[in-house]
């Protein structure tokens, strides 16, 4: 619009926003362009994948229609990024991508460049004004770099934007200038929970943004001894100008460190590690898979690799039937419901596997037909990845590569299949469930009958067995430290993500230099009745995910595909902040993950 202002071309400015129905009105506006010469915007050409033939072939026709087109029109689009948009569009027109500078202090220079001078001195309470926009600005610069740390930063990779900054900076003056007493609550809503929440989907992630959002809006920040973090590097400079503003900005310095971020040091080692790996699967990914020379062929490569696969494999899927008359459905053991319930899933998909490698090695000797699918898991093959039709089969979440996931899947059979011939063991390996959350229901259900309480009124109260035992527990789920207990059960195979479990102090605190995960003690999830629950305090609502992308979609059961549950662990006083003792290590982005990605 500014261009358009520029140009002299603002009155012929005329924007569409694409949507169901709107093809039509998009047409007849680029057909009333060409004659008058105006500007036609259509926007969110992401959301009309169906018009995007018709605008294809109306771009086309351009060169032909030369003569009948107004020398002043322009076609403008705007977009997300999409594979269904027209190649031949974006061949003939000029591109541009609005992206966020990189860098705290980059990002804190284009807000205060982007405000008018006017309007920035524009204030009846400006000391107020300047500093909570200050720590708007900072706030805003805070969030969109927090995602260079992956899931520690966000669960998902939010796309916050400068016109999300606007709204909150022209709502923050109008509520400054409205009322005689700052709305502290108010801001703090319609900043974290509508302007910038709104596009936040993940639970985890609005907790973070409404703790992240309460360290800027807040009573403190106009007390000038007030920082925003640890070192006192970064807090909101005295009243002053624009170009003062910009002045501190400059002075800070190029490379924030993760402490601004309230993250561990650790936490730039997995950025780092995130952008190296980043790099290498596009390189990889352009490497060429011909063979040369008297090297395999990437065909006999693949073979190898299903054959040995295949090898592994047990001979045969699980007998359910034989399960179910060993274990038969019994009111007072859940166990045996939730046993061949997993056995079913699992089948499925070894199942997929077991054919897929059979029938990839058959293709490879022309004995069957190379479909998309096989080829497809060649080519995964090729590349140490888990295979897409294994995923859809469906499989568990993981991250693993290919040898990893393969060596996961034989443990998990492995578990199972102990379990139908030993029983269930006295310490679970919570990593092995395909669906995790059927187990824990289970165990609730089994406390609940047995004490004749209502299931909705059983929780979980969780305490942490010394490390020492883990070993033993490792050698066998069955011969170990521990005997089963009367309400819940013992499970082990967490790791901790962004801290460590500090058995001798009682609580989680700081990761040690350069670890990045940790496995947790043995836990004992005890299931109680809710007037009997033993939780301390002091404690941080930490989330289980099943894989350290930690983002996951609602199933069918209304269930995610990879949060798991919440489970609170104890934290030390000194972690406690203005009674909150959740807050420290939510920003930390601390979770809890069922395995790891190697």
């Amino acid at each position: 619009m500014n261009l358009a202002v520029t140009k002299d071309a603002k009155d012929g400015v005329r924007t569409v926003s694409l949507g169901q129905g709107q093809g039509p009105k998009a047409t007849a506006a680029i057909n009333e362009g060409f004659g008058t010469g105006a500007w036609i915007v259509l926007q969110n050409c992401h959301l009309a994948t169906s018009y995007m033939p018709t605008l294809e072939g109306i771009v086309e026709n351009f060169e032909a229609n030369m003569d009948t087109i107004s020398p002043q029109f322009r076609l403008w689009l705007t977009a997300m990024p999409d594979p269904n948009l027209p190649v031949s569009v974006l061949q003939n027109g000029i591109k541009m991508t609005v992206e966020p500078p990189k860098g705290l202090k980059a990002n804190l220079i284009r807000a205060y460049l982007a405000y008018d001078p006017q309007w920035f001195e524009s204030s009846t309470k400006p000391h107020t004004f300047k500093k909570m926009l200050f720590g708007l600005s900072f706030f805003h610069a805070l969030i969109l770099e927090r995602r260079k740390f992956g899931p520690l930063g966000w669960n998902i990779r939010y796309e916050f934007s400068d016109p999300d900054r606007h709204i909150s900076s022209a709502q923050l003056k109008m509520f400054l200038e409205e009322y005689t007493t700052v709305q502290w609550s108010a801001l703090n809503y319609m900043a974290a929970e509508c302007n910038y929440g709104g596009r936040v989907t993940d639970a985890q992630d609005r907790k973070t943004i409404v703790k992240i959002m309460g360290d800027f809006y807040t009573p403190e920040i106009l007390d000038p001894s007030y920082k925003f973090s640890t070192s006192g590097i970064y807090y909101c400079p005295p009243d002053t100008n624009i170009d003062g503003y910009l002045e501190y900005i400059e002075s800070l310095p190029l490379n924030e460190s993760p402490e601004v971020f309230w993250l561990h040091n650790n936490a730039d080692l997995t950025a780092l590690i995130n952008e190296s790996m980043s790099i290498l699967r596009t390189a990889v990914s352009l490497l060429p898979r011909g063979g040369g020379g008297e090297g395999k062929s990437p065909e006999e490569t693949y073979s190898e690799v299903a054959a040995g696969i295949q090898e592994q494999l047990p001979s045969a899927p699980f007998d359910i039937e034989a399960v179910t008359r060993k274990y038969p459905t019994d009111y007072n053991e859940s166990m045996n419901t939730v046993l061949p319930q997993e056995l079913l899933r699992f089948n499925k998909l070894f199942k997929v596997v077991a054919d897929s490698c059979r029938e990839l090695q058959k293709a490879v000797k022309g004995l069957a037909v190379m479909t998309p699918d096989l080829e497809e898991v060649g080519n995964a093959f090729l590349d140490n990845k888990v295979p897409q039709l294994w995923r859809k089969a469906p499989s568990y979440p993981s991250l693993k590569p290919l040898g990893g996931y393969v060596a996961d899947f034989l443990s998990r059979l492995q578990f199972m299949t102990e379990w139908i011939d030993e029983g269930p063991p006295v310490v679970f390996w919570i990593s092995g469930f395909f669906f995790t959350q059927a187990f824990l229901t289970g165990v609730k259900q089994n406390m609940a009958r047995k004490f004749k309480v209502p299931i909705d009124k059983v929780i979980w109260n969780y305490h942490m067995q010394s490390a020492k035992s883990l070993p033993s527990v490792h050698t066998s789920m069955w011969q170990n430290d521990f005997q089963a207990p009367e309400k819940g059960c013992y499970v082990y195979g967490l790791f901790i993500q962004g801290a460590r479990w500090d058995e001798e102090a009682g609580g989680i605190n700081e990761s040690f230099p350069k670890v990045l995960f940790e496995e947790v003690p043995v836990i004992w999830m005890e299931a109680v009745a809710a007037w009997e629950d033993g939780t301390p305090a002091n404690h941080y609502l930490c989330p289980v995910y099943k894989e350290s992308a930690r983002k996951g979609v609602l199933s069918t059961t209304g269930h995610s595909s990879n949060h798991v549950i919440d489970m609170m662990i104890p934290v030390l006083e000194k972690h406690v902040i203005k009674g909150d003792p959740h807050k420290y290590w939510t920003r930390r982005g601390v979770a809890l993950l069922t395995q790891l990605d190697d």
